[in-house]
């Protein structure tokens, strides 16, 4: 399974000498660098070492350890991702992507979407001119192809590591962490999840929008064979349930439940929470059987006023929070690296990491983007979460009608595909 890698500006593409560190002094209690990462997630490992082949010096810090979960051939983890076609061609360019196990990354080659009064909504792959609409894959096995990609690239890994007090002056950001150490860089990198402390300290202030939902995970071994199918159904209660595929004949379910309902499917044994998620399926693959315990997160929306300050730059669910329906957050979060790879890569004659002009020019790079698949996302959790009659009918009357026009079709899945 390989994935075309898109074309990257050259400097991507330099070892670390190739550009004078020059900011790069270091004693034992005391760290300058070009650029300090602060979160280890996903889209941070995937950064770190993009900016650190363009000649930065880089450090990724962490208050939890930074290290892979061991992986079981015979488990699954219960966060699965669905990685878009463009995510994976970024993910093949950091050298992470080739480095996943085959068996345990499976194709959505279709899907079909329900509405809450029958109505029905069909993608494939094949028609869109793509591999596959994405690709479902474990948080554990990206994390563990992307961690040797850090150290490969000379990150400096710091784990473990409690933040207290983040600092400015005119040429640098400097963050305190509560062992005395202090990381000082021309740009601070926000990386650390919605919930963001690098976000509130450097003062961009948003509250996020509750929807009332949690999302119910869990994974399930499945009587019949799923075909790379996925299935999601709009409910009549204003919830999304979303049946992903993964390898052999078992799918990973993300159900947006309202938060009193949630509480009441992770109440549930697991014999009990898989009846309860066939029947909301329609039986559509037989008899489900759990393989993994569930797990609920909560559900918000969050915009900001900016994705970047003085010195700073946010990414990922730091940066922008949407609803899961469309699978689309961690894609947007790769965007954002991509993104703040490239713009520091072509920097040119610009030394300095954290200038305003390359700040700016990431921020206009992905205001677009992430304002449409915002407004797509919040504007279908909103459309279907009213019970009214007459809007129940538009909305169905608009999937089937969508359903019968595939250019608009093509229209609308671009920009997941990404």
């Amino acid at each position: 399974m390989s994935v075309p890698s898109p074309p990257i500006a050259s400097a991507l593409c330099h070892p670390p000498q190739a550009r004078e560190r020059s900011f790069l002094v270091n004693n034992p209690s005391h760290a300058r660098y070009d650029v300090v990462v602060a979160g280890a997630g996903l889209v941070g490992l995937s950064l770190a070492p993009m900016l650190a082949r363009s000649g930065l010096a880089v450090a990724l810090v962490d208050r939890a350890p930074v290290a892979s979960i061991p992986t079981d051939p015979d488990s699954w983890d219960v966060r699965v991702y669905a990685i878009s076609p463009g995510s994976a061609a970024f993910l093949q360019t950091v050298g992470a992507w080739q480095a996943l196990p085959c068996e345990r990354i499976a194709a959505i080659e279709s899907m079909r979407v329900e509405g809450d009064a029958g109505a029905a909504l069909q993608f494939s792959a094949y028609d869109l001119g793509e591999r596959a609409l994405a690709w479902i894959v474990e948080e554990r096995e990206l994390r563990a192809a992307l961690l040797p990609r850090v150290h490969e690239a000379g990150v400096e890994v710091i784990g473990g590591a409690a933040f207290e007090s983040l600092a400015w002056s005119a040429d640098a950001g400097a963050l305190r962490l509560a062992d005395g150490r202090v990381l000082q860089a021309r740009l601070i990198v926000g990386a650390d999840g919605a919930r963001s402390w690098a976000r509130e300290a450097a003062g961009i202030v948003a509250a996020p929008r509750s929807y009332g939902q949690t999302a119910v995970v869990a994974n399930f071994s499945c009587e019949h064979a799923h075909h790379g199918r996925a299935r999601q159904w709009f409910r009549s209660d204003g919830g999304v349930l979303a049946w992903l595929p993964l390898p052999g004949r078992r799918i990973s379910i993300v159900w947006s439940a309202p938060d009193a309902q949630a509480q009441l499917l992770l109440a549930l044994d697991a014999e009990m929470l898989a009846s309860r998620v066939a029947d909301a399926g329609s039986n559509a693959l037989g008899k489900l059987v759990g393989i993994t315990p569930a797990a609920g997160f909560p559900l918000s929306y969050l915009r900001l006023p900016t994705s970047v300050a003085l010195r700073l730059a946010l990414v990922g669910d730091a940066a922008h929070g949407v609803h899961p329906l469309a699978g689309q957050g961690v894609n947007l979060g790769f965007g954002d690296a991509q993104a703040l790879a490239a713009v520091l890569a072509e920097r040119g004659p610009v030394a300095d990491a954290g200038a305003p002009l390359l700040l700016e020019r990431y921020a206009r790079r992905r205001a677009e983007p992430v304002l449409a698949m915002q407004a797509v996302t919040d504007g279908l959790a909103r459309l279907f979460g009213p019970n009214t009659p007459w809007l129940k009918a538009l909305r169905n009357a608009g999937l089937s009608a969508v359903d019968r026009l595939p250019l608009l079709k093509r229209v609308l899945a671009q920009p997941a595909l990404r």
